[in-house]
C-alpha cells in the first residue's frame, strides 16, 4: 500500500507565494516521477509541473517561469513552489506518484498515486 499526503496550500493575495508538499510512503520499491495537477470548478484536471527520476522537469505554459517542482528522493517527497500567484491558478492541486511498489509477497508492480488534494484560492 502507498499513500501520497499532501500538506500547504491556503488562501493568498495575488502576486504572492505558496508552497505545497507531497510525501509518499508504503512499500515502495522506487518513484519513477511525481507531479502536480490542479482542477479548478468546472474545469478538468490538467497537469501543472511533473519532474521524473531523471531530474527531467515540465511545466504548462501558464504557470512557467512562475512555479518550481522539485524532489526529494531520500523523502520520497515532491515540492511545488508557487510564486506570482494569479486569481487564475485558484484550483485544488493534487500530487501523483508513478511508482514501482512491492506486494506482500516482495512481487514489484507500477501504479499511479493520488493525494488527497488541497485547495489554493488567490484572492484579494
Amino acid at each position: 500500500q502507498v499513500q501520497l499526503v499532501q500538506s500547504g496550500g491556503g488562501l493568498v493575495q495575488p502576486g504572492g507565494s505558496l508552497r505545497l508538499s507531497c510525501a509518499a510512503s508504503g512499500r515502495i520499491f522506487s518513484i519513477d516521477a511525481m507531479g502536480w495537477y490542479r482542477q479548478a470548478p468546472g474545469k478538468q484536471r490538467e497537469l501543472v509541473a511533473s519532474d521524473t527520476i531523471r531530474g527531467r522537469t515540465n511545466y504548462t505554459d501558464s504557470v512557467t517561469g512562475r512555479f518550481t517542482i522539485s524532489r526529494d528522493n531520500a523523502k520520497n517527497t515532491v515540492y511545488l513552489q508557487m510564486n506570482s500567484l494569479k486569481p487564475e491558478d485558484t484550483a485544488v492541486y493534487y500530487c501523483n506518484a508513478e511508482v514501482t511498489a512491492l506486494s506482500a509477497s516482495g512481487t514489484r508492480y507500477r501504479s499511479d498515486y493520488w493525494g488527497q488534494g488541497t485547495q489554493v484560492t488567490v484572492s484579494s
